[in-house]
């Protein structure tokens, strides 16, 4: 798959923020649907949140949200940086997980977890009570 470096998470307390940085390496991520998804000890990894790229037909609905993050988390483009952001406000301990980002073709896909999808490191976020 085509490759991304996720960055910012760190140790925040439950009401803080964080932003997380996704940057497309070798291909302008402009063009592709970005998601984040989420893994946290013991459990499945989940989808998070996808922004689609500017030409895609399902542009009008974007961005996603799951439902709990929404209101919370907000997804956001820099193509000059080939940058996509996850800002997360008002965490709570039930958002402590690993992040992750991929590039997707088609939005409506974006949070489609496939059994040859590849990832990359990722980046933690930990919250505390």
């Amino acid at each position: 798959q085509l490759p991304v470096v996720e960055s910012g998470g760190g140790l925040v307390q439950t009401g803080g923020s964080l932003r997380l940085s996704c940057v497309a390496s070798g291909f302008r991520s402009e063009y592709y649907a970005i998601g984040w998804f989420r893994q946290a000890p013991g459990k499945e990894r989940e989808g998070v949140a996808c922004i689609s790229r500017n030409d895609d037909s399902a542009r009008d609905e974007s961005p996603y949200y799951t439902e709990s993050v929404k209101g919370r988390f907000t997804l956001s483009r820099d193509d000059a940086k080939n940058t996509v952001y996850l800002e997360m406000n008002d965490l709570k301990p039930e958002d402590t997980a690993t992040y992750y980002c991929a590039a997707r073709i088609l939005f409506k896909l974006c949070m489609k977890i496939g059994e040859n999808d590849r990832w990359a490191q990722g980046t933690q976020v930990t919250v505390s009570s």
